[in-house]
């Protein structure tokens, strides 16, 4: 089904992970796609090279994020990439985090980098964008369960916790508009930022013993549900925050 046809997507962070399944899913559903990374220049092109493959299009664009000058350089790639054409998807997605950041040993420069990618960079992403973006559009941050339960690394969910915020913001900053704003919020999620799921059997099997659904989520499913927020079936939701996590933490289990 190609209900994005003639629509065009700025995917943050496009070159692997959750960012990479966003791609690929909104380009099958007809988008153009502009496959954002920072310094991933063979992964960009091999998540490029599939999408063609599959009959769409995309194009990449290079920029480091957090760092001066990072928003001109994304946007010079991309309406070179566009050609002319407005934006009518962004997607949110770039992000890092620091397992050494918690509230015993961050850094300052830790927590500089971290609040640069994961808020400063989407805030003026977004600023930048809403220009060229067509009334009607869709915005899709993609945050986080870390901002309802605990984690050590509390930079990172204060990262995610600042997105939430900007996105119910914004939703009514620009709903005169009719451009929707939602958050998508993974759960544990098997990507190469959640590599120590793969450290032991004991690690994704502890996962499965706090999910409904007993299993770990994998980035299409993430994809699947930007999918939604990036068409006109969600033209009725904004400002919303969409647990997608299989039921993680949902109680316990039925006692024997």
């Amino acid at each position: 089904m190609a209900s994005l046809t003639g629509k065009t997507a700025l995917v943050t962070g496009a070159s692997r992970g959750i960012g990479r399944a966003i791609a690929l899913r909104l380009a099958g559903d007809g988008a153009v796609v502009a496959v954002h990374y920072g310094s991933n220049e063979s992964a960009a092109a091999a998540t490029v090279s599939e999408i063609e493959v599959a009959g769409g299009e995309a194009f990449p664009v290079r920029a480091q994020l957090g760092v001066d000058g990072d928003v001109d350089e994304l946007f010079d790639g991309l309406e070179k990439g566009l050609a002319g054409r407005p934006l009518d998807i962004l997607v949110n997605n770039a992000a890092i985090s620091t397992s050494e950041a918690t509230i015993e040993a961050a850094t300052r420069d830790q927590f500089d980098r971290e609040f640069a990618i994961n808020v400063r960079a989407p805030f003026f992403i977004t600023q930048r964008a809403l220009p060229l973006i067509r009334d009607g559009g869709h915005i899709i941050n993609i945050s986080s369960g870390v901002t309802w339960f605990a984690t050590p690394q509390i930079v990172y969910s204060m990262t995610k916790g600042a997105l939430n915020v900007m996105g119910r913001a914004l939703a009514l900053a620009v709903g005169e508009r009719g451009i929707t704003v939602n958050n998508v919020s993974p759960g544990v999620t098997d990507t190469d930022m959640n590599s120590w799921l793969h450290d032991s059997e004991e690690a994704s099997e502890g996962v499965k013993q706090i999910v409904a659904l007993k299993r770990v989520g994998q980035a299409a499913e993430i994809a699947d549900a930007v999918a939604f927020f990036a068409g006109n079936d969600s033209r009725w939701v904004t400002g919303q925050t969409l647990d997608v996590n299989g039921g993680l933490w949902l109680g316990r289990g039925v006692v024997q």
